[in-house]
């Protein structure tokens, strides 16, 4: 496997980045039937390029994006023993890439930049169903902690 480079996104980036959120979509989309068909988003990438409070990362190899992510901080619930949390999304790895151990370096990266902000607690949601994410989050030392359940009325 070639060197893997990260770097945070710049507004450059931004057109693969929106291929990477639909991509992200695409592979959602057979876990919840709730998505609006045709074209959506899930995210503000440029304004979250630009927050102070969210590192958006890319992972390079020989200066192509294979990978995203981001770090936001988010303020916590009063009744929780921490004031601020990292929530992680936006995981995506170009499939050429999938299964290198990618996604567990991107993680690490959150991490350190997480860290860096005095934070201690790091949470994300994946689709229970999506039993490949969940592996890969496991892997790296997640635990289950909450599912949320729906029924459609």
């Amino acid at each position: 496997m070639a060197n893997i480079d990260f770097r945070s996104a710049v507004l450059e980036d931004l057109p693969v980045l929106y291929e990477f959120e639909q991509g992200v979509i695409h592979a959602e989309r057979p876990f919840d039937p709730t998505l609006k068909t045709g074209h959506i988003n899930y995210y503000d990438i440029k304004a979250m390029i630009e927050s102070d409070d969210t590192e958006v990362l890319v992972a390079l190899v020989n200066d192509e994006l294979v990978a995203s992510a981001y770090v936001k901080i988010k303020k916590a619930k009063p009744y929780l023993k921490f004031d601020y949390y990292a929530y992680v999304g936006f995981m995506f790895v170009t499939p050429e890439y999938r299964g290198k151990g990618i996604s567990q370096k991107v993680i690490d990266e959150l991490i350190s930049w997480a860290k860096s902000r005095g934070l201690n607690e790091i949470r994300l949601d994946v689709y229970d169903d999506n039993l490949n994410a969940v592996r890969a989050y496991e892997k790296r030392g997640f635990k289950k902690h909450l599912v949320e359940m729906r029924m459609e009325i």
